[in-house]
């Protein structure tokens, strides 16, 4: 089927009862730099691909100072030079703030630099505050883009697979590099199309989803009380399709690994911090861990921290572990996606690390993967790409 052409279906490595993947914002935290997240995020696709996570998606936001991933089509370049087995995507772009025709000629252009490597995650949110998505838009209404978004989803489609119909208004208009290249007079047409997936935080693109045999991934990490009832909806609406026979579902989860389980707890804190802050309209860097420890938290934002907790998994690696099974368990994920929201880029570097030996992952999951027949950049663009960060730990990694 096409889910496996597509790479939507990864392996299950060690003893983890589902394939595990990354979410990356290229967290800014206190005293770092925008440089310094996306380095860290460099540093976290790298060992993604090491120890065998399945994939890693980069997420659009805006207007965020403690977010560097405003632009995921240009991260997700970055990333692929500095890789070669990983898959990559966005988790995800927000259709409405874009023209349909742009988001296929960006991910078009991420397929031809890493071949059978990406993903194109889609939102209808606009990851952002309402001024900010009119800014982004141009619409005379804010929800103009997010209830237009089957129309756009199928436009973006139609681009993608090069088929519009005689007689449309975009039928001679063609997403390059794309698929018209191969029919083309000589071309030769590449086996590969970017993985279109729905995400969301309700059941709206849950129930699009399954209804266009989609694969489907909730933002369980800050919606987890509609986890189950929209993984529910999509499976009852789910209907085969060219791309999956059955339904595949991922959620995004928070979760940090620490040797030292209040050290997970004082960086998860930080996070939650951070959160509080973005949600009562004071977004800003991710605050220190030292920060939140001293932060005097009145009635009302200590229940809004507690009720964000809840939903993290946390401490150390045996824990996170036990955490994880019991969410895959009480949800039926197909896969777990896992963002690493903390300050300190050393504690998330670790955390990915600590969660791969937990299941037993390799230490290097592309060990004999020859790099001539690995789906991605080419040997010389992975060699050259990735010199100066192979040189040491990106800046803000290094310290604990």
């Amino acid at each position: 089927m096409g889910d496996e052409r597509l790479g939507i279906r990864g392996p299950a490595r060690g003893t983890a009862p589902v394939p595990l993947s990354v979410l990356d914002l290229a967290t800014v935290g206190k005293g770092l730099t925008a440089t310094d997240a996306l380095r860290t995020s460099v540093a976290i696709a790298r060992t993604a691909e090491r120890r065998g996570y399945h994939r890693m998606w980069v997420a659009e936001h805006h207007s965020m100072p403690g977010v560097a991933s405003s632009s995921p089509a240009v991260i997700l370049a970055h990333l692929a030079a500095h890789t070669r087995t990983l898959r990559l995507g966005s988790g995800g772009v927000m259709l409405p703030n874009h023209a349909p025709l742009v988001i296929a000629e960006q991910f078009g252009t991420l397929e031809a630099l890493a071949p059978g490597r990406i993903d194109l995650g889609l939102g209808r949110a606009p990851g952002t505050d309402g001024a900010t998505a009119a800014a982004l838009r141009r619409l005379e209404s804010l929800h103009e883009g997010a209830d237009d978004f089957p129309r756009q989803l199928a436009e973006l489609t139609r681009f993608l697979d090069d088929d519009f119909p005689d007689g449309h208004p975009y039928a001679r208009i063609h997403a390059i590099p794309g698929p018209v290249q191969g029919s083309a007079e000589g071309g030769v047409q590449s086996p590969h199309r970017p993985s279109v997936w729905l995400l969301g935080s309700s059941g709206f693109s849950a129930q699009l989803a399954g209804a266009l045999g989609l694969p489907f991934s909730f933002a369980h990490h800050f919606s987890a009380a509609n986890t189950v009832p929209a993984l529910a909806l999509y499976r009852e609406s789910f209907r085969p399709s060219e791309v999956l026979d059955r339904p595949y579902a991922s959620i995004g989860v928070s979760a940090l690994a620490a040797e030292d389980p209040e050290q997970a707890r004082r960086q998860v804190l930080a996070g939650a911090l951070s959160m509080l802050r973005l949600r009562t309209g004071r977004p800003g860097l991710v605050p220190t861990p030292e920060e939140a420890a001293d932060y005097e938290f009145r009635p009302m934002e200590r229940e809004f921290v507690d009720s964000w907790l809840a939903n993290v998994i946390y401490g150390d690696p045996e824990s996170v572990r036990r955490g994880l099974d019991e969410l895959v368990a009480r949800t039926g994920a197909d896969e777990l996606v896992i963002t690493a929201n903390a300050h300190t880029p050393a504690a998330r570097l670790r955390s990915y690390e600590l969660v791969a030996d937990a299941y037993g992952f390799p230490q290097d999951a592309t060990a004999g993967v020859d790099a001539g027949a690995a789906a991605g950049a080419g040997e010389e663009a992975g060699a050259d790409g990735g010199a100066d960060v192979g040189r040491g730990a990106p800046t803000g990694v290094s310290a604990p």
